[in-house]
């Protein structure tokens, strides 16, 4: 497996630098692009920030930058022109963020739109790609390792830090969550009737039982999605949980969701749970119950805590994740 002329050993030491390992023959995306800090950095220096003069000449040079030249002599500077400073004279590009608005650069100079993971991060960074394809792979290295070194930076100086307080909620929105539960709760209940009574309708290719365990795992998962998204709607903007979620540096929406308010329905494979001790999951549940509680939906957030069964189920999907994991590699 050694090269073993000179000619084929000077091949492998190309092939095998770092610059031309930044886009995969598999799928022709960039392989190599930001990641977390860095993402999160240049989203907050796109979207809302002013710095002075003085300090936007700290942060380039902080980067490695020397020739300030470019910079306009104004007393405060966005961040999208520090950004810009970046980018290559001459370069367009049209592109979109994470929340489908546009990305649009001319002439070198970031005019509208934030810089997130679908423009510099791994896999779905539009950006590097388009940069990769103008200028070639040694410009693309020095590239993303000025753009990453100056998300870390802009982080550094402004501070970014998740606490305990995003996951609040208002009482407001508690009751209407409590309230989503309690409808939900009733037509489960519903569901249970028409089955029991044999009025359920059958989906096809589906027996009676299957249709209500698909019918009420549907409805559970639904009504988690629109928790999520009254969660989402009233946290507010600079909420650092959000911002790394909207910007894709790490994390969704749901794992707020699931931290303050309910963590959901717990599926084994892809079902609700209904092994256990016979005719029912848990000891504590009367033989035959198909109420959510007792088929592992978890009503309340981590936050405030899981009931005991609530851990249990939860327990067994982690588990079962887990297992899955470690099997599936020698399989």
């Amino acid at each position: 497996h050694i090269p073993q002329t000179e000619e084929a050993r000077a091949e492998a030491d190309i092939l095998m630098q770092v610059q031309t390992q930044i886009i995969s023959p598999k799928h022709g995306g960039n392989i190599i692009g930001c990641v977390e800090d860095s993402v999160t950095g240049n989203y907050m220096l796109t979207k809302d920030l002013e710095l002075k003069r003085s300090e936007a000449i700290e942060l380039l040079a902080s980067i490695g930058i020397s020739d300030f030249s470019k910079l306009k002599n104004k007393v405060r500077i966005p961040g999208k022109e520090i950004f810009s400073f970046l980018l290559p004279e001459g370069f367009n590009f049209v592109g979109s963020s994470k929340d489908k608005s546009r990305v649009l650069i001319l002439n070198g100079v970031f005019i509208d739109g934030v810089i997130d993971s679908n423009s510099i991060g791994e896999e779905g960074g539009a950006l590097i790609r388009e940069i990769y394809s103008k200028y070639g792979q040694d410009f693309t290295l020095d590239f993303i390792g000025k753009i990453f070194r100056l998300g870390i930076k802009v982080l550094l100086k402004y501070g970014f830090s998740t606490s305990v307080a995003d996951t609040d909620l208002s009482q407001e929105v508690k009751d209407k969550i409590d309230k989503m539960l309690v409808e939900a709760e009733k037509k489960v209940d519903e569901f249970i009737l028409s089955y029991k009574t044999k009025k359920l309708e059958i989906l096809p290719g589906k027996t009676l039982r299957e249709t209500l365990e698909i019918r009420v795992l549907e409805l559970l998962n639904k009504i988690r999605n629109k928790i999520g998204n009254l969660v989402a709607e009233s946290a507010s903007s600079d909420n650092a949980t959000i911002v790394m979620a909207k910007c894709g540096a790490q994390g969704n929406i749901l794992n707020l969701t699931q931290m303050s308010a309910c963590v959901g329905q717990q599926a084994l494979g892809g079902q609700r749970i209904k092994r256990g001790y016979r005719g029912r999951t848990l000891s504590m549940f009367k033989s035959g119950d198909l109420s959510p509680a007792a088929r592992g939906f978890v009503r309340g957030g981590f936050k405030f805590g899981l009931r005991p069964y609530e851990f249990f189920f939860h327990a067994m999907t982690g588990r079962d994740a887990l297992m899955d994991t470690a099997l599936r590699t020698p399989k």
